[in-house]
């Protein structure tokens, strides 16, 4: 083989092993914002538990949302999502399991702080299971009738989940989270009831697209 021949070889692989350096450390860079678009199914807590097993709630339903993040570190993110579901007030009645009273439109809204596993989450890839807790609200539109009440309360939540990343910009996340909190009667209705405490718990499934 000449000498010419020789140095063409050494200069193309000397650019495929550049090429494919370039290539690993592109595939490798973790995405520094993600938005989450999901479905799920959102089931609601006790608002009011009456005499003889009556009680107040909304049906469980599905909900809809996205979620963005934007990392301050490689673990840790800041995270606002906004959700909906179409719900149905219920009053719950024993041996009849409960009744339907109205329509109840659902519109949630928080933000907080993600913490990513880092052993896991440095990779740039795999499977990241992460926790996350922040505050917002629950905006309740109720319509009973040609009534229509609205109320809206704070919220704190926690969850976790888990991010199946396929490639650098898509993925795959599911999340069980918690939104905390009491509906307010009075601003609805003008009734001085005091509600309890609420677990309304999101199951859901969304796509991660980075960027």
């Amino acid at each position: 083989m000449s000498i010419s021949r020789v140095r063409i070889s050494l200069a193309f692989a000397a650019l495929a092993a550049i090429s494919g350096w370039a290539s690993d450390a592109h595939a490798q860079k973790p995405s520094i914002a993600r938005i989450t678009p999901y479905v799920g199914y959102l089931t609601f807590g006790d608002y009011v538990q009456g005499p003889v097993g009556t009680r107040l709630t909304n049906e469980s339903a599905p909900v809809y949302g996205v979620q963005l993040g934007l990392d301050v570190t490689p673990n840790v993110a800041l995270v606002g999502n906004v959700g909906y579901s179409n719900s149905k007030v219920r009053v719950g009645v024993p041996i009849i399991g409960g009744v339907n009273v109205g329509d109840s439109k659902v519109l949630l809204y928080d933000a907080g702080l993600q913490l990513r596993l880092p052993a896991l989450s440095a990779l740039g890839g795999g499977l990241t299971p992460f926790v996350e807790a922040g505050a917002g609200a629950i905006r309740y539109d109720v319509r009973t009738g040609p009534l229509t009440t609205t109320a809206t309360n704070f919220a704190a939540n926690f969850g976790g989940g888990a991010d199946l990343q396929l490639t650098r910009s898509l993925g795959l996340r599911a999340q069980v989270k918690d939104y905390v909190g009491k509906f307010d009667f009075r601003e609805a209705a003008s009734f001085n009831v005091d509600s309890r405490v609420a677990h309304n718990v999101a199951f859901s499934l969304g796509v991660n697209l980075g960027f």
